[in-house]
């Protein structure tokens, strides 16, 4: 699964780098993205804008939001199948954007943090899928209006992240990242949702520090003392 990560890019430079329509007014470096918060999506092709979305899908048909809070993740072997899903799936893909991300290893009852990045920090997109919920009075949080959420993929690990956890999410490269948007044929989209290539990721052991979403900063990607950074074998 991925369940935290990095945007720690000014919004020119990222607007810049990936071709990008209008930014949020609101923009800010972010060090520690947890599910439940606000993140950055491109929903749409044409335009490019980039509109903040709650992390945790809530399918249209939902009866409570809470059950975004389940659904951070999606796998990409069941993603055109499961229920909560397959609408978005055919009709409303969305780009995930950020610059780097954060998993566990487990070791016996301890985890270890590592963060994972493209080389240089180049910015990219997690394929997303996302919906609109409206609030229809029958929510276990009365008063809450509708809300536009969405999901980041995963699939199985790459040789980089097989070491630390069995998953990783679909991560999309500037080259490809439109066509997650722009194409509509089922099987074209599915071969989208692979590894990305062995080799492509650098990993940093970090602090623990990164367990708190409270806690935020670029310390929090800085190498941990007793860390081991560098490109994998």
């Amino acid at each position: 699964m991925c369940g935290r990560f990095t945007m720690a890019i000014d919004s020119e430079d990222l607007r810049t780098q990936l071709a990008l329509g209008q930014m949020p007014l609101d923009w800010e470096k972010r060090y520690n993205i947890a599910p439940s918060q606000e993140v950055a999506t491109v929903p749409f092709a044409h335009s490019r804008d980039v509109v903040w979305m709650k992390w945790g899908l809530v399918p249209f048909w939902a009866k409570d939001p809470a059950i975004g809070y389940k659904m951070i993740n999606a796998r990409a072997e069941t993603v055109a199948e499961k229920p909560a899903y397959r609408s978005s799936f055919r009709n409303k893909r969305c780009l995930i954007l950020a610059d780097g991300f954060y998993e566990w290893k487990k070791i016996g009852r301890s985890s270890i943090p590592y963060y994972f990045q493209l080389e240089g920090g180049e910015p990219f997109a997690f394929a997303g899928l996302w919906d609109d919920w409206e609030n229809k009075g029958v929510s276990s949080l009365p008063g809450i209006p509708g809300l536009t959420s969405c999901t980041l993929i995963t699939t199985e690990a790459n040789q980089d992240m097989a070491e630390v956890h069995h998953r990783m999410p679909v991560i999309l490269r500037k080259e490809r990242m439109w066509d997650w948007l722009l194409e509509d044929n089922p099987r074209a989209l599915q071969a989208m949702l692979k590894p990305l290539l062995d080799g492509s990721l650098f990993r940093v052991q970090v602090s623990r520090d990164v367990n708190s979403p409270a806690n935020q900063g670029a310390e929090l990607i800085a190498p941990y003392s007793e860390g081991l950074p560098g490109f994998l074998d």
